[in-house]
């Protein structure tokens, strides 16, 4: 295709959803013919907790801005090491507040993906499709039934790996664990079982369950048991299982913010990650545990990941920081952002903060409202921002262990052509909530 870059800025700048649709079936056809297919992870996964290959962990990356040009910076990154066992994701709240709806989403990683010149199957997921506990409570049917629509259009867009978010139906309040686990493993069973009947019939889209809400206490072997065995006994034995689980170990989303505006350093419970891997390894068939918010943790975190056989790392908040503030970035702009935010986000500013933590933690919401300001920089400017995000995904690649897992992914995935059905109402996606690492 001649000029894919225009394609992929005149699809995000768009802001006619049905229009947005019939541009990303044109760059998915392209795609296509190059060889690039959007799929499901699921076999890599399966096929870790049977054969027990590991010594990496997969990174998984929430572009919340500048999507097309970190996405390109991603493929050249990870065709530098020949890696394969990467993932795109967006949580159901950065769709909001990042004003992308996921067949917008995924045509900017597949336009990336051709402007790179990459062959092969390419990892999209939707990330943290979270309930909210008090709407759950209110009406349990009303809110399964919006998490429903927004799988369903986010698989018709390609988004082939979904992560389910029901942790947040946790009750700490019963006496047993299982008790404790009953609404978040019957919602995680019943949408896995949703997904398997409007999923592609080419493959199962790889699910991912969460036992442990990001940060709240450190999750333990005993709620992992008590998860899988009543997601089983509601999915039942005839549906293809999740492929992960996602737990807490101590980190928070966003990370922790001190008065000053940076991120406090936090320590992980490597333990904790080491035998929950194993037991979900070993016990249930999957790849392993999954460990949230961790892009603004110590670079000297990274490699142990891959040492206690972490299956996931999902990474996002630092990669918005370092576009903010980034030399690059224009000051004008900045200041009219954080300027914007004062006025509109003032309901956001809690009690006992500073103006640098609210500004820290609410300046992801303006990245919706200024996304026009923020694709149109000079060339110039976005490569020299993007530059320095090059280097930072070749460091996690690096200690991620991902070299030469394109070989691996080649020899459990056979991608091929599959048809989105891109067309239909696009779900309203809320801003709120907190699940987006």
């Amino acid at each position: 295709m001649a000029d894919i870059e225009k394609l992929a800025l005149d699809l995000a700048l768009n802001k006619d959803a049905s229009e947005k649709k019939k541009m990303a079936k044109t760059i998915l056809e392209a795609a296509h013919e190059k060889g690039i297919y959007p799929w499901s992870i699921n076999d890599l996964y399966m096929a870790r907790g049977k054969d027990g290959f590991g010594g990496f962990s997969v990174p998984a990356i929430n572009l919340r801005v500048m999507t097309y040009d970190l996405a390109r910076a991603i493929f050249r990154a990870a065709k530098k090491i020949n890696a394969g066992a990467f993932i795109f994701e967006i949580a159901k709240s950065e769709m909001g507040y990042t004003d992308q709806i996921p067949a917008e989403y995924t045509s900017m990683i597949l336009a990336a993906a051709i402007g790179e010149n990459y062959k092969g199957p390419v990892f999209i997921q939707g990330d943290h499709f979270q309930l909210k506990a008090s709407n759950y409570a209110k009406d349990p049917k009303k809110e399964l039934d919006s998490i429903k629509l927004l799988i369903k259009e986010a698989v018709r867009a390609g988004f082939y790996n979904i992560d389910i978010d029901s942790s947040t139906l946790v009750d700490l309040s019963k006496t047993s664990k299982k008790e404790e686990q009953f609404n978040n493993y019957t919602v995680c069973g019943e949408l896995t079982k949703f997904i398997r009947e409007i999923q592609p019939k080419e493959f199962n889209v790889s699910v991912g369950g969460e036992i442990g809400e990001v940060g709240g206490k450190n999750s333990t072997p005993e709620e992992l048991k008590a998860f899988m065995e009543g997601f089983k006994e509601v999915a039942g034995d005839n549906i293809t299982s999740i492929s992960k689980i996602s737990i807490q170990t101590g980190t928070s989303h966003g990370g922790v913010v001190m008065a000053d505006g940076t991120v406090a350093k936090v320590k992980l419970d490597f333990d904790t990650l080491k035998l929950l891997s194993k037991i979900a390894r070993d016990e249930y068939g999957m790849a392993g545990a999954v460990q949230h918010g961790a892009s603004t943790l110590p670079n000297d975190a990274f490699g142990k990941f891959p040492e206690v056989e972490t299956a996931e790392v999902h990474l996002a908040t630092q990669f918005q920081n370092m576009v903010y503030d980034s030399e690059y970035f224009p000051a004008d702009l900045k200041k009219k952002i954080y300027d914007w935010i004062k006025e509109n986000l003032q309901s956001e500013n809690k009690p006992g903060q500073t103006e640098e933590q609210f500004i820290y933690k609410a300046r992801k919401k303006a990245l919706g409202p200024f996304k026009k300001d923020i694709l149109t920089l000079p060339k110039d400017v976005r490569s020299k921002i993007v530059e320095k995000l090059e280097s930072e995904f070749t460091f996690l690649f690096g200690k991620l262990n991902i070299k030469d897992t394109k070989t691996l992914v080649d020899k459990y995935i056979k991608p091929k052509p599959v048809e989105a059905n891109i067309d239909g109402e696009s779900v309203h996606m809320e801003m709120d909530g907190e699940g987006d690492d």
